[in-house]
């Protein structure tokens, strides 16, 4: 086990663990890198050596005398806690520079590109990459930053929205797929959390709300006769074509045959969301599937290292 870890000027020489999650449902990839709080019996000054904004760049993985380590994870430092005995240095990836304030402003009758456009030209550095339809009548900025604009959107729209180096992804679920890696129940899944669900089982009607521009609600309902029911409400939203496709959305992430839940492997194969995971299993075969990966979260200490991946909907 070998791990290469710098911050600021820094590199380390020591280390208790390491994780990193990543996710296209959160706007931020994470890391935690917790260090003991003490070394050969004198307490660890990290705050004289490290800082908030400091840029951190992670490796780790297995024989770096043979070969180079993967980056798992590059950002910058949001927090350092040393309050339990341990120093925990909590970090973002490039989401850490949409913590800046914005101008206020209101925009009218605004698709969600147009808006995040409108804040990549004030936060600078960045490229938009999206292709998800969702048009606002309305969207105030009032006292926010790059990142509650984002976090906001996200919630309203359910679109996948995450970075990648400079440029924001806005994308429809499901819609943007990178590798495909196989993990067989009886090889290389170390802990399964799965559980199995039945389409016929799983029946749902979304209503969504939305308003006009006299208070006037707008609803649009998808989904299947007999369905357990829920709403959702768009205030500022009355295009039904963009109301539909909310519903579309939330409906993609609940009714489907196949497993959902997560499961354990270890760091070989690498894996990312986004990519498609194809899982085997030879005393269930009907069950056999490939699904999106939603979200992955790495492990590494001195003890060992492992992936938790989480599912999302089957695709084939």
């Amino acid at each position: 086990m070998d791990f290469d870890i710098t911050i600021g000027s820094f590199r380390l020489t020591m280390l208790e663990s390491v994780v990193v999650t990543c996710s296209v449902e959160n706007l931020a990839d994470t890391a935690t890198i917790t260090l003991p709080g003490a070394a050969y019996n004198r307490a660890l000054e990290v705050e004289s050596k490290i800082k908030e904004g400091d840029a951190v760049h992670i490796r780790f993985g297995y024989d770096a005398h043979l070969q180079e380590l993967p980056v798992e994870f590059e950002g910058y430092v949001e927090s350092i806690a040393t309050d339990d005995g341990s120093v925990k240095i909590r970090c973002e990836d490039e989401i850490y520079k949409f913590r800046r304030d914005l101008k206020n402003t209101v925009l009218t009758s605004v698709s969600v590109k147009e808006l995040l456009e409108h804040v990549l030209r004030e936060l600078d550095g960045f490229t938009l990459s999206c292709d998800y339809e969702f048009n606002y009548d309305k969207f105030t900025i009032y006292e926010a930053t790059g990142f509650d604009v984002l976090k906001k959107v996200q919630e309203e729209t359910r679109a996948n929205i995450y970075l990648r180096s400079s440029t924001l992804h806005v994308h429809p679920q499901y819609a943007e797929t990178g590798r495909t890696v196989i993990y067989d129940f009886g090889m290389n899944i170390e802990k399964s959390d799965l559980k199995y669900k039945d389409a016929r089982k799983r029946k749902f009607i979304a209503t969504v709300e939305g308003t006009d521009s006299m208070g006037k609600a707008v609803k649009v309902t998808k989904g299947t006769p007999g369905g357990d029911k829920f709403t959702i409400k768009l205030p500022g939203v009355s295009d039904k074509a963009t109301l539909e496709r909310r519903a579309e959305e939330e409906l993609k992430i609940r009714a489907y045959s196949g497993y959902e839940g997560n499961f354990t492997g270890w760091l070989v194969p690498r894996i990312e969301p986004t990519d498609i995971v194809e899982l085997r299993d030879a005393d269930y075969e009907y069950k056999k599937g490939k699904y999106y990966v939603v979200a992955v979260e790495t492990a590494f200490s001195s003890t060992g290292g492992s992936r938790k991946i989480t599912i999302g909907k089957k695709i084939g």
